[in-house]
């Protein structure tokens, strides 16, 4: 496990072990690829992230991350694979997020992409990204590098 701070100074406990926080999570991260890019979306308020959100009731945290990819993206999950899952403790309250990896197969064009401006593709993550103030600030803590080093992983055995 790895605990650190995040963007606010909340203490965030990373795993990548199988559900070590809770079993039901209410929330959703997905780092997403397709055609060989990053495929991020741009929040109204926050700027670019990845796709996520909260699973909504009488729905999983695999169908949730996939909703969220379409709703947010447009882009159609063809393999989800759960990379692992973080717990923030917040000054009043806490938030479990499941994080998984998707690869994509289509990327369809919609009318609405709901809170967010729709896909942003990037052939590479920068390394500004903490200083750049065009990442969300979910993008600015441990999770993310800790997480790719995670794909990169499972990406090696599949091959």
């Amino acid at each position: 496990m790895k605990v650190f701070k995040d963007y606010y100074a909340n203490e965030v406990t990373l795993s990548f072990e199988n559900h070590p926080f809770e079993k039901n999570p209410k929330h959703v991260w997905v780092i997403c690829r397709w055609q060989g890019k990053w495929l991020l979306t741009k929040h109204k308020d926050r700027g670019l992230e990845f796709p996520g959100g909260k699973v909504e009731a009488g729905e999983t945290a695999e169908e949730a991350a996939i909703r969220e990819v379409k709703e947010e993206t447009g882009g159609l999950v063809e393999t989800l694979s759960y990379i692992g899952q973080y717990y923030v403790k917040g000054k009043t309250e806490h938030v479990v997020k499941n994080i998984y990896f998707a690869e994509i197969n289509n990327l369809l064009s919609q009318v609405t992409y709901y809170e967010t401006e729709g896909p942003v593709l990037l052939k590479a993550l920068p390394s500004t990204i903490k200083t750049d103030r065009t990442f969300s600030f979910i993008m600015k803590d441990q999770v993310l590098p800790y997480s790719l080093k995670q794909i990169n992983s499972l990406l090696n055995t599949r091959k």
